[in-house]
C-alpha cells in the first residue's frame, strides 16, 4: 500500500527531529514567527481600543520576540550538543546503574520514555531559566522599539531627552559555545541525571502531558517577570504601564486555559494521527524520536496559535477596557 502525504514528508521529519533534540528552540522559533506576524495584525486589528496601547502591545510583541529568540538560540544549542553528547556515549556520562534504570522500560537508551522525559527536562527547561532575563531586556526595548516602530514628531526638547534616554539601551552581545562548554554540561548534566531525584521523577511523570506542564510554566514565570518590571520601570509612560501589565496577565491566563481545553479536545485526534504515522514510519530507526517530536510541535503549535492569534484579539480588548475602568473609578 503506499502511502503519501504529512506521514512521509521528508521536510515534517526533519522538524520533528529538530523539535526533539532542541525544544526549547524549536518552540522559540514557532514563537518568533508567530509574534512578529500573526499577533501584530491580530493587536492592530483589534475594535474600539485605543491606538497608544495597541502600539505599546505590538512593540512588546516585537521586543518580546527578538529577545526571546536571541536568547534562546545562545542557551538552547549548548545544552542540545551536551545531550547529543550523553546520547552518543551514554558511559561515559552516565553511571551505569543510571543507564540500567532508564533501559528498563525499552531495548535502548533514547528509546527509553523515562529518559527521554528526563533529557526534556533540559531541552524544554531552557527556557524557563532564561524567563526572567527575557523579561528584563523585553521590557528594557519597549521604549526604543516604539520610537522606531511608531516614530513621531517631538520638539527639539523632546528629542534631546530621547537621545538620552535611548543612550541607555545597548545591544545585548552573545557568543557561542564551545567543544570545553559542551564538554563541561555533558558532564553537569549526566551528575543531575544520575541523581535519585530526576530518575523519580521520570519514572512518576514520563507518561504525562509534560511537555506543556514545563512550557506553561515558564509562561507564567515570563509574564510575572515582565509585570514586576514594567511596573518598576522609569522609561515607560505611567499611563501606558498597567494596559501592558493588564494584557500580559489576561493573555497568559487564557492561554494556559484554553490550551488545556484545546489539547483535551484534539487528544482523540492526536493520538489517531500518532498511530497512522507510527504505522507508515514502523520501520524508522528514528520513529521513537519523531513521535517525541510530535508531542513537543503538538504542544508549541496549541499555545502558539491560542497565544499569538486568537488571546492577542481578547487581550489587548480587555486591557484597554479594564484600565478606562480603572482610570475613572480612581479620578
Amino acid at each position: 500500500m503506499k502511502v503519501q502525504g504529512i506521514y512521509n514528508n521528508k521536510y515534517f521529519k526533519k522538524s520533528l527531529e529538530f523539535a526533539k533534540d532542541n525544544g526549547a528552540l524549536f518552540s522559540g522559533s514557532v514563537s518568533f514567527a508567530l509574534s512578529t506576524i500573526a499577533r501584530p495584525i491580530a493587536i492592530m486589528a483589534t475594535p474600539n481600543t485605543d491606538l497608544e496601547n495597541k502600539k505599546y502591545a505590538c512593540a512588546k510583541s516585537f521586543s518580546s520576540s527578538a529577545v526571546g529568540y536571541l536568547l534562546m538560540l545562545c542557551a538552547s544549542l549548548p545544552v542540545s550538543k551536551a545531550i547529543k553528547n550523553i546520547n552518543k556515549s551514554p558511559v561515559k556520562y552516565l553511571k551505569n546503574s543510571t543507564i540500567d534504570f532508564f533501559k528498563k522500560d525499552s531495548s535502548g537508551l533514547e528509546k527509553s520514555k523515562t529518559y527521554n522525559f528526563a533529557t526534556q527536562l533540559f531541552t524544554l527547561g531552557v527556557g524557563f531559566v532564561i524567563a526572567v532575563p527575557k523579561s528584563v531586556m523585553t521590557c528594557a526595548l519597549i521604549p526604543p522599539l516604539m520610537s522606531k516602530l511608531f516614530p513621531e514628531k517631538h520638539s527639539d526638547k523632546q528629542l534631546n531627552a530621547r537621545k538620552k534616554t535611548d543612550k541607555t539601551y545597548t545591544k545585548p552581545s552573545f557568543t557561542g559555545g564551545n567543544s570545553y562548554v559542551t564538554e563541561a554540561l555533558s558532564k553537569g548534566i549526566g551528575k543531575i541525571i544520575d541523581t535519585k531525584a530526576v530518575q523519580k521523577m521520570s519514572e512518576k511523570f514520563h507518561n504525562t502531558n509534560f511537555e506543556q506542564h514545563i512550557m506553561s510554566l515558564t509562561d507564567v514565570l515570563i509574564t510575572a517577570s515582565f509585570m514586576q518590571q514594567t511596573a518598576q520601570s522609569k522609561h515607560i509612560e505611567e499611563k501606558r504601564k498597567k494596559p501592558l501589565m493588564y494584557n500580559a496577565a489576561i493573555s497568559t491566563g487564557l492561554c494556559l486555559t484554553g490550551g488545556y481545553a484545546v489539547n483535551g479536545m484534539i487528544k482523540k485526534h492526536f493520538d489517531k494521527f500518532v498511530e497512522n504515522f507510527s504505522e507508515v514510519n514502523k520501520n524508522s530507526p528514528k520513529l521513537d524520536k519523531y513521535i517525541e517530536g510530535l508531542r513537543i510541535a503538538k504542544s508549541t503549535l496549541i499555545l502558539g496559535g491560542i497565544y499569538y492569534i486568537i488571546i492577542p484579539l481578547i487581550s489587548t480588548f480587555l486591557a484597554d477596557r479594564i484600565d478606562r475602568k480603572n482610570t475613572k473609578l480612581f479620578s
